[in-house]
């Protein structure tokens, strides 16, 4: 903004000089002087507008690293963990090509600590089933391990932290008190989210929210939001909030909203808000993130553009069902 400044004093600077001008060459000089200042103002404002959008390009979270690294969950029709698996059932494939097993430099089967971010939706339009929401999320805190840390934010017309990453099981007293209220800023609160689990060393990171899913005020798009989980290598596991009995096509574009950031990066969409069907999707959830084959590579492609390459891994078994993020951002120099 310093060279703007400068570049606008130096182009308006002359007009000071205006009134030292004799009265026959203010006639000839007025109109060109104005347009010269327009010309500036004009100029000025087209660049500030590109370092705004170049700025808002680079609001996205991103790991500076050549490893690609893979967190893939493996599941059985039921949706439960299956262990045992080899390098030799999985094949990875990079922007439609398989990536050689040479290539692969990293194998790992595990049980490892993970850190999860819980995102209560307490918009006005989650008004009657914010109790429901905030069960959920207990269900959600006792099915973790000792070992494992979770922050919780809330989101309505603003994103905040209620409680940080901790090895706690109760949700801190602020969430009780919080009212339904205000507009929805779903995809502000996922990329809050990313940025506090960069910060975070566990190698297994999750996302769970709890929304209706339909985002009214966000700053970021979402496309911006998956891009902020994928780069941190973070699933999404969405609970569809939505009141049943209330509008089918609105109750749609909910579960489509949830439904593409968790299959984006890997994680699970839970239709069922509640009762032994939600209970199970936890344990289930909370077992696979403490349980996933880890796989690593260096892709083929070296080249710094911060381009987004495709992912896909499959598994010899065909009886199975395979997770994992679709896609990485190359870093850029």
């Amino acid at each position: 903004m310093f060279y703007l400044s400068s570049f606008a004093f130096f182009v308006l600077f002359p007009l000071r000089r205006y009134d030292n001008l004799s009265a026959n060459c203010r006639s000839h000089n007025a109109i060109l002087y104005k347009l010269i200042a327009l010309a500036s103002v004009a100029l000025i404002t087209i660049l500030c507008a590109t370092v705004l959008r170049s700025q808002q390009d680079d609001d996205v979270v991103r790991v500076n690293t050549d490893l690609v690294v893979l967190n893939v969950t493996v599941t059985n029709k039921a949706g439960q963990y299956v262990p045992g698996l080899k390098l030799s059932d999985f094949t990875v494939f990079e922007d439609g090509k398989q990536v050689l097993p040479e290539m692969i430099s990293g194998f790992s089967v595990h049980e490892s600590p993970f850190a999860s971010v819980v995102l209560l939706d307490t918009s006005g339009s989650m008004e009657s089933r914010l109790t429901l929401a905030r069960s959920a999320a207990i269900r959600f805190l006792d099915r973790l391990r000792d070992e494992d840390v979770a922050a919780v934010y809330r989101f309505d017309s603003k994103v905040e932290q209620v409680q940080e990453f901790s090895t706690g099981r109760d949700l801190a007293p602020l969430a009780y008190t919080v009212k339904a209220t205000g507009m929805t800023t779903l995809n502000d609160a996922i990329v809050d989210a990313a940025r506090a689990l960069a910060t975070r060393p566990e190698k297994r990171k999750a996302i769970v929210v709890l929304s209706d899913g339909l985002d009214t005020r966000s700053k970021a798009s979402s496309e911006k939001a998956i891009e902020s989980a994928l780069a941190v290598g973070a699933s999404i596991y969405a609970v569809d909030m939505s009141a049943s009995g209330a509008n089918f096509s609105r109750n749609q574009q909910s579960a489509a909203v949830l439904k593409s950031f968790a299959e984006k990066s890997g994680g699970r969409f839970v239709a069922t808000p509640g009762g032994p069907a939600l209970r199970d999707a936890f344990a289930n959830i909370a077992d696979e993130l403490g349980h996933q084959y880890t796989l690593a590579y260096r892709p083929p492609n070296q080249v710094r553009d911060g381009k987004w390459h495709k992912l896909e891994v499959k598994i010899s078994r065909g009886d199975l069902v395979v997770r994992t993020r679709k896609a990485y951002r190359a870093p850029k120099r």
